[in-house]
């Protein structure tokens, strides 16, 4: 009986949880809450550790070689990082797949210019407790998530571009 009370009290708590944050939690990482640091090594070589890029905005999109809307979305991100990066943006690509040469070939198919980092052990994606092929996480220059985006869909670029802009001001 008194185990039924605390199950019911922890779903109770987790109902008023997700009513508070507006249902935007993505399991282990939800809005207004710090970013959870990371390192992992960069495509092109060199560690990146997000704690590092404090002070700057900092658009976190994780994403793999076998997701379509992955790549639909890759031409749109790499606009928003040309547009952005002098005014302190910071756009990091984390590939979840397995081989690393996937994510090679693909960004180099697509042109990224962005940093893209290599999460083939899915360390970064579980800590951030990832459901969806793409999530967007967007991160204000003190380190805290802002905005959370789950899958892709053509003209979400807009509300990127616009909350991008106001974390910037």
């Amino acid at each position: 009986m008194r185990s039924s009370f605390f199950v019911f009290c922890k779903f109770a708590a987790t109902g008023v949880l997700l009513l508070l944050t507006g249902g935007s939690a993505v399991a282990g990482v939800s809005v207004s809450t710090a970013a959870p640091d990371f390192t992992l090594q960069s495509m092109n070589g060199p560690n990146l550790r997000l704690q590092e890029q404090r002070g700057r905005v900092v658009l976190i999109n994780f994403w793999a070689t076998w997701c379509g809307p992955c790549q639909q979305e890759m031409p749109q991100l790499n606009k928003l990082y040309d547009k952005y990066r002098a005014a302190g943006f910071v756009l990091l690509g984390v590939n979840v797949d397995d081989d690393a040469r996937h994510a090679t070939d693909v960004a180099g198919k697509l042109g990224l210019k962005f940093p893209v980092l290599l999460d083939t052990d899915k360390t970064v994606s579980h800590l951030y407790s990832l459901a969806t092929m793409p999530s967007t996480v967007l991160i204000d220059r003190s380190g805290q998530i802002r905005y959370i985006h789950q899958g892709y869909r053509a003209g979400v670029e807009a509300d990127y571009n616009k909350q991008i802009r106001e974390l910037l001001k």
